[in-house]
Parts: structure tokens; C-alpha cells; sequence
């Protein structure tokens, strides 16, 4: 590897980008990312990756260097990068070095160059990685491969359900999340003893298979109250408010500017100007939805304490208090009945519960509840 030219000029750099392209087994990915690992001692378990660098369908060629420096022979999948390998890539990037906005990949293998490998009294240690996806459709390979398309979700790389997440439970680690970093759950009491031993304190934020996306990914143009409510994974779109009580798990979340004060449960996706009110739930593919994906159209309310199982068109509200799950019946306006689940989807259409009868009614449409909105409360 150390005998291959140095290029002195950009366009000496570009002839070796396509030199590498050449290598027999490069074939060039979907996405990659170059990030730093936490890999636990007791077991070799992967606990996180954080990607310092993502790039869908862009930088490829960069990728094929990195690949011809590093002697890959599999094409796709995650490198554990040494202290030679960074060395060997900076050294036939070194034209573009000290440039972060025009070459942030070259950026990202100058701080690999400085990694600390034991930052903390944790039992794990940090390894440089890249990670290349052959194609978003098809299945994540490792743990490495899942943080990597969970970091596209976060970053807006990605709308929900625009990657498969096949098989990542099976490949993430149950972690400790600690205010040092990960930790792995069976050697986390020894951990903590002699961290406090020591007079040194260690606190838990919680015990998952996922992290909070603000330790990872902090997108522009959002309010997040709480942190712990935010799982990474999901997608906040700009103009984004969630509040305290508001909570938005992986591989769902909003495409417009909302207000969430409720639940966006795993694959939900909500559309633009839409309010999920405070306790309000919507039913994911993981609470009992199934694999059918709910989504809420834009412009939306649904009420406080309210719930759906079934997906809301343009302009719907639901009652503050009533849950409408797929089958639910509800009264038409003509006094016929019908399964919610045949309403799914519809626009501007009112759910309300007969305050007299008890009975589910489904009403027309009209105005917009925007209208009584606080904009100065909603305003992100």
C-alpha cells in the first residue's frame, strides 16, 4: 500500500480516485459512513457507533481509495480501520486535508488520526470503522450497518421507511447508557464500584437497545424538551417542537413542521402542520398495528389523550379522549355504520364520541382547526 503515488494536485487526486474505482471487487455503495465504535471488553459486543461522516450516494470515489488503501477484498460491510490504514489514506488525501466543508471525509480521518482508544474507566474500548451499505433495501448486516442507516433517519438523509431495518433487533447489543458512554449490561455493577470507589460518579439515562438521537445526531430547526423521549432513528423535520410528554421512536416521525406533545410510535410517519396532543397516541408497527404503516395527513389535530389505529387523510381531528383503532364502529353521517378501518386514510373527516348515546360518530369537515390555534405557542 505505501508505495502508491502521493497526488500533489487535485487532479492528480482525481487520477487516482479512478485508478481505485479499477480495483478488481470495488463496487460502489449506496451509502458509507466513517465512524468511531464502542466495542465492549467482556464479550467483543458492539455497543454504538457514532458516524462522524455520512455520505448517500455521494463521495463514492473517496470510498474506492479508502477501500484500495485498506486492501479490502468485500466490497461491502464494516472495516476496522488501524493506525496505518488512516495514515495511508490521509497520506493520498493529504491535497485536500485541512478543508472540512468542501472534503468532510478527509476531515473525519483526520480526527480518526487522534482517537483515544480507552477514554474512560468503562470497560470498552473506541476503534475507527467504516461501514459501506450495498443497497438501502436490502438488510443491515451488522450492528455498525443498523447505527449507520439509523444515522441517515436522524440526520433527514432518509424519510421513514425509505431503508430496511430487517433484523436489527437480532443485531443490537443491549446497552447501559451511561453519562460516560455505552457500557455492556454484565459488566456494568463492577463498572460502576470502581468508578465510585474512586469518588467518581457514573449516571444511567436508561437500559436499550437504542440510544437517544441527541448523543448522535442534533438536526437544525428543532425543539426537543426532553432528550430521553427521542430515540435515534427518528426523523424530525424542520420546524419540529417536541414537548415534554412528546415521544418519537425509529423510523418514524414528521415531514413538516409540528407540534408533538404525544406518541409517534415505531414507523409512523406524520405530515406537516399537524398537532399529536399531550398523552395522545398513535399505534405503530410495534404496539399492535402490525406491518400495516399509520400514517397522519398534514394539517391534523389529534386531541388530548386521544389514540388512533388507523391512518388520518388531510385535515382530520380526532376528539380529545377517544381512541379509533381499525375496529372501531363508527356512525356515518347518512346512520350507517362502519368499521373505522374503512375510513383509513380519508381526508377531513371528524371523530368525535356522542356525548348522549356514547356512540363513535364520524362527521364532514369543515373550516380548519388551525383557526384556534395559539401561533405564538406552536411557533417553533
Amino acid at each position: 500500500m505505501s508505495d502508491q503515488p502521493r497526488p500533489t494536485t487535485a487532479a492528480e487526486f482525481e487520477e487516482l480516485v479512478a485508478t481505485a474505482r479499477q480495483r478488481p471487487g470495488f463496487a460502489e455503495p449506496a451509502a458509507f459512513g466513517i465512524g468511531i465504535a464502542t466495542i465492549a471488553d467482556a464479550d467483543g459486543s458492539v455497543l454504538d457507533t457514532w458516524f462522524t461522516s455520512l455520505n448517500l450516494g455521494t463521495a463514492t470515489g473517496f470510498a474506492a481509495v479508502v477501500a484500495d488503501a485498506c486492501g479490502t477484498e468485500e466490497p461491502f460491510g464494516t472495516v476496522v480501520l488501524s493506525p496505518e490504514q488512516i495514515a495511508e489514506v490521509l497520506a493520498r488525501a493529504e491535497v485536500h486535508r485541512g478543508q472540512p466543508d468542501a472534503h468532510p471525509n478527509v476531515a473525519a480521518f483526520e480526527a480518526l488520526s487522534s482517537l483515544v482508544e480507552r477514554p474512560n474507566a468503562l470497560p470498552v474500548r473506541k476503534v475507527p470503522v467504516l461501514t459501506s451499505i450495498s443497497s438501502l433495501d436490502a438488510p443491515p448486516l451488522d450492528a455498525h450497518d443498523v447505527y449507520l442507516r439509523l444515522h441517515l433517519l436522524s440526520s433527514r438523509l432518509v424519510a421513514p421507511h425509505g431503508l430496511s431495518l430487517e433484523g436489527q433487533f437480532g443485531l443490537l447489543s443491549n446497552v447501559v447508557w451511561t453519562t460516560l458512554g455505552p457500557c455492556d449490561v454484565a459488566s456494568f455493577p463492577a463498572a460502576q464500584r470502581a468508578i465510585r470507589s474512586t469518588g467518581g460518579v457514573i449516571g444511567v439515562t436508561s437500559v436499550d437497545k437504542f440510544p437517544r438521537m441527541i448523543d448522535y445526531v442534533v438536526p437544525t430547526g428543532v425543539r426537543i424538551a426532553d432528550a430521553e423521549r427521542v430515540r435515534l432513528g427518528a426523523h424530525l423535520a424542520d420546524g419540529t417542537t417536541v414537548m415534554h410528554e412528546g415521544f418519537v421512536n425509529f423510523n418514524a416521525g414528521t415531514l413538516g413542521s409540528s407540534m408533538v406533545e404525544g406518541r409517534i410510535s415505531a414507523g409512523v410517519v406524520v405530515g406537516a402542520d399537524t398537532d399529536v396532543g399531550g398523552g395522545a397516541s398513535i399505534m405503530g408497527t410495534l404496539s399492535g398495528g402490525g406491518k400495516e404503516v399509520i400514517a397522519v395527513g398534514e394539517r391534523c389535530l389529534i386531541g388530548a389523550n386521544a389514540g388512533i389505529g388507523i391512518s388520518l387523510g388531510d385535515g382530520c381531528i380526532v376528539e380529545a379522549g377517544l381512541y379509533v383503532t381499525a375496529g372501531t364502529v363508527v356512525t356515518l353521517p347518512d346512520g350507517t355504520r362502519s368499521k373505522a378501518k374503512e375510513l383509513s386514510g380519508a381526508p377531513d373527516l371528524l371523530f368525535r364520541r356522542n356525548s348522549v348515546s356514547g356512540t363513535v360518530e364520524v362527521l364532514p369537515r369543515e373550516g380548519t382547526w388551525q383557526e384556534g390555534l395559539n401561533a405564538a405557542l406552536h411557533a417553533n
